[in-house]
C-alpha cells in the first residue's frame, strides 16, 4: 500500500515541475503556431480542423516543455552561481533532477506521439525538431551568440504547425518562422543584459558579456527591425487584409513602446519588457490574424 501511494507523483513535485518549465509561458510560441495552422486550413480548405489544432497545441507545449526542463538541468550549477536565477527550483532542491528528467522525457514523449498523429512527415521531422532545443543550453559554453541557437528553436513552431496540416514544405511558414525566431532571439538579447556581471565572472558566453549592453540593445532593435519586415513579407505572401495589417501595426507600436523602456543605462524594466510586451505582440497578432481569416471566409 505504502509503496502504491509513493508511485504516485506529489503534487507539489508537479507544482515544482511547471514552474521548473515556467509553463505559461507557451503563450509566447503558440501564437505563432495557430497563424500558420490556421492560416494553412484556410488555403486547404477554408475549415478549422480542430483535431489537428488539438494536436499542435500538444506539440508545441510538450516540446516546449521538454526545452524549458532540459534547458534548467544542463544550466543548474549555471543558475546556482547566479543570484537572478539561484532560487530555480533544481538549485533550492524544490526538484530533484531525477524528477526533471522524469517529466523532460514524458514531455517529448507526448510532442513524438503527438506528432506521429498528424502525418507522417511531421513524425519524420520531430527528431531534428529537438536538436536545438537540447544544443540551445550548451551555446552560452561555446559562441557568443546563443541567441541565434534559440531564434532557431523558435522558428520551427509556425513551420511545424504548417506541416501538421497540409504535410507539405511551405515558405511562406518559413517566413513567418524566420520573423519568430528573429523576434524572440532579439527580446532575448535584451534579457541576457541582466547577467552581464555574473556571466563575465563566471565565463557564460553571450552577446552583452562579450560586447556590451548598448551592442546588445542595438541588436535587439535590429532584430526586431528585421522581425516586422518579414511580418510585412508574410502578410504580402499569404494575401492577408485589413485586420492582419491591423494587427501589425499593433506590433510596431509595440517593438517602439519596448525599446524606449529598456535603455542601456535603465534595465529596471527588462521583466516588464519581457514578459508583459513580448506576451501581448504574440496574443494581439493572433487575434488580428484570425479576425482577418475569418473575415476573408475561414470556417469555425
Amino acid at each position: 500500500m505504502t509503496s502504491a501511494s509513493a508511485a504516485i507523483p506529489q503534487p507539489g513535485r508537479t507544482k515544482a515541475f511547471l514552474r521548473l518549465v515556467m509553463i505559461e509561458h507557451s503563450v509566447f510560441a503558440l501564437p505563432f503556431a495557430y497563424i500558420a495552422a490556421l492560416t494553412a486550413m484556410f488555403q486547404w480548405d477554408r475549415n478549422i480542423h480542430w483535431g489537428r489544432l488539438l494536436l499542435v497545441t500538444v506539440c508545441m507545449v510538450g516540446l516546449r516543455t521538454f526545452a524549458m526542463a532540459v534547458n534548467r538541468i544542463i544550466d543548474r550549477e549555471i543558475d546556482a552561481r547566479n543570484p537572478r536565477t539561484a532560487q530555480r527550483e533544481l538549485v533550492t532542491g524544490a526538484m530533484s533532477v531525477k524528477h526533471a528528467w522524469t517529466g523532460a522525457l514524458i514531455a517529448l514523449a507526448v510532442f513524438l506521439g503527438a506528432a506521429a498523429l498528424l502525418n507522417p512527415l511531421c513524425l519524420a521531422l520531430a527528431p531534428i525538431a529537438v536538436i536545438p532545443m537540447v544544443v540551445y543550453p550548451y551555446g552560452k559554453r561555446f559562441t557568443n551568440f546563443p541567441q541565434a541557437i534559440l531564434g532557431l528553436a523558435q522558428a520551427m513552431g509556425p513551420v511545424g504547425g504548417w506541416l501538421a496540416i497540409t504535410g507539405s514544405w511551405s515558405w511562406d511558414a518559413v517566413l513567418l518562422g524566420l520573423a519568430v525566431g528573429i523576434w524572440i532571439g532579439g527580446f532575448d538579447l535584451i534579457y541576457a543584459c541582466q547577467d552581464v556581471q555574473t556571466d563575465r565572472e563566471i565565463g557564460v558566453l553571450s552577446v552583452p558579456a562579450r560586447f556590451g549592453i548598448p551592442a546588445a540593445i542595438w541588436g535587439a532593435r535590429v532584430c526586431h527591425t528585421l522581425t516586422t519586415a518579414l511580418f510585412v513579407w508574410y502578410a504580402l505572401a499569404t494575401g492577408a487584409g485589413a485586420f492582419f495589417w491591423l494587427g501589425l501595426l499593433i506590433v510596431a507600436g509595440a517593438f517602439l513602446y519596448e525599446h524606449s523602456i529598456v535603455r542601456p543605462h535603465d534595465l529596471s524594466r527588462v521583466n516588464r519588457a519581457f514578459f508583459s510586451v513580448n506576451g501581448f505582440i504574440g496574443i494581439a497578432l493572433f487575434v488580428c490574424a484570425l479576425l482577418d481569416l475569418l473575415a476573408r471566409g475561414l470556417t469555425v
